[in-house]
């Protein structure tokens, strides 16, 4: 799986994006061209890549950076003072003449998300002369699909340990990026989406389709909601690895903490199955609290719950 780098200053670095979260509550919702009052509101930090970071970076003693860019707003310095306060170095973001990204969230009484993303400025992320070292040397290389697409494979490109691509959101991906891919990170619906564009047509035996991208990438990570995630290695049967109980709050969030913590986890040497087991728990976890980057866990809360096999209540407020 790794390409072999030395340990450099930092085990994970994150390539993506970062956003500013307006969660709506909602009692159901609207129909086409309705209105529907709003329960509640709040303001979050969020954005895929800045939600991975974080939670790579809570997941332990595992140093990360995160390679983005924010505009020259309070939403910009509210998300670098909650990237510090986890411990992630703000040191290789851009500041850009655009608005920091943005995303609005709807949420039901189930827990339920429905997400529209106004990209702004990360659309403007770039990887410069000063990315290429920091990239190179880190133990775990981790981006996602919120930002442009030649990024992310100039990313790629850089890494010399292990790259993780979480494929979201489910957009046409080229085929020389997947060459670069160690791990894949997909949900059923984007392994099905990569499938289709790759071959044709896609399996409808998840072990069989898990197969079918092997063939594009050398590991794949399946999530499937509260069904589990299905791990694939090379020349390793396929495995199942079953979520904890919990009563969903808030899926916002959910996916990049799992991201994360698989990252931070394969940083510090677990197998890939193991790393998703540490996921799947703080996964777990973040689904019951509210927010994106709010309801990531600590290590701690990952260690109780995978000790225990319950999910641990949220800190006092």
């Amino acid at each position: 799986m790794s390409k072999g780098a030395p340990a450099g200053e930092f085990n994970v670095v994150v390539v993506g994006s970062a956003n500013a979260d307006l969660e709506v509550r909602v009692p159901r919702w609207p129909e086409a061209g309705e209105s529907v009052l709003a329960t509640a509101a709040q303001r979050f930090t969020g954005g895929k890549g800045a939600n991975q970071a974080i939670a790579a970076a809570k997941a332990g003693d595992v140093p990360t950076a995160f390679i983005g860019a924010l505009g020259n707003d309070s939403d910009a310095a509210l998300l670098c003072d909650t990237l510090v306060a986890a411990g992630v170095n703000t040191g290789f973001i851009r500041t850009v003449n655009e608005a920091t990204g943005m995303a609005i969230v709807m949420v039901d009484p189930e827990g339920t998300n429905v997400i529209t993303v106004v990209p702004g400025a990360n659309s403007l992320v770039e990887i410069g002369e000063e990315h290429l070292n920091v990239l190179a040397s880190s133990r775990v290389v981790l981006a996602q699909l919120e930002i442009p697409l030649d990024i992310v494979t100039k990313a790629a490109e850089a890494t010399e340990g292990t790259f993780v691509l979480n494929a979201a959101p489910s957009v046409p991906v080229p085929p020389e990026l997947f060459t670069k891919v160690d791990v894949l990170v997909v949900n059923q619906q984007e392994a099905r989406d990569i499938a289709t564009r790759s071959f044709g047509l896609y399996p409808s035996d998840n072990k069989i389709l898990m197969r079918a991208l092997q063939r594009l990438v050398p590991s794949v990570v399946m999530t499937r909601g509260a069904e589990g995630c299905l791990v694939a290695s090379p020349d390793e049967e396929i495995e199942l690895v079953k979520p904890l109980p919990t009563v969903p709050v808030d899926h916002t969030g959910g996916g990049d903490t799992f991201c994360g913590v698989l990252a931070a986890r394969l940083s510090a040497g677990a197998t890939l199955t193991e790393a998703t087991r540490a996921a799947t728990a703080a996964a777990s976890i973040s689904l019951s609290r509210r927010g994106a980057s709010a309801s990531i866990p600590t290590a701690s809360e990952v260690a109780q719950a995978l000790t225990t096999g319950e999910v641990p209540p949220p800190p006092a407020a």
